[in-house]
């Protein structure tokens, strides 16, 4: 395990072990286990791990990562995803407004093999497949990922 696998395994196991409502409470506690980091750093290994602010019945929002979070951040963003869809070139996600820079992200940051990029507006992100990757089956390995129903295409 490299450096920065054990920091965010410590990432984890924080803000599964208490509520953290903000970045600089996460770095404190990442500091009393004896890990040092950047805000910077923080923030990428949290959109890496998938972590979401969520609202608390009580006021205040805190940190919180569901189990799909520990591989590659994907699976945490499912339920933001209205539909794929593919052409000859492409494939398109439409996500809720709003979500598809935070999508566009995680698939970036997820190394997923298939993918050469993305490019991402409000509720819509394009992607770009890797060479000799064709869209339908970038579309599928999408639809797979993010646990949505592949639209016809």
């Amino acid at each position: 395990m490299n450096t920065a696998e054990r920091r965010r395994a410590v990432v984890t196991r924080i803000i599964r072990s208490r509520p953290i409502g903000t970045q600089e409470e996460l770095l404190a506690a990442l500091e009393e286990a004896g890990v040092r980091a950047t805000q910077a750093t923080l923030s990428r290994d949290l959109a890496r791990l998938g972590a979401r602010r969520v609202s608390r019945p009580e006021g205040g929002t805190v940190y919180e990562l569901d189990g799909a979070a520990e591989g590659n951040g994907l699976g945490a963003l499912r339920g933001l995803v209205q539909g794929i869809t593919a052409n000859g070139s492409l494939v398109v996600v439409r996500t809720h407004p709003g979500s598809a820079p935070a999508i566009a992200r995680a698939i970036d940051l997820g190394e997923v093999p298939e993918v050469l990029g993305t490019i991402a507006g409000d509720d819509t992100i394009f992607v770009a497949p890797a060479p000799e990757i064709r869209p339908r089956r970038l579309a599928a390995r999408l639809a797979e990922i993010l646990g949505h129903a592949r639209s016809p295409g």
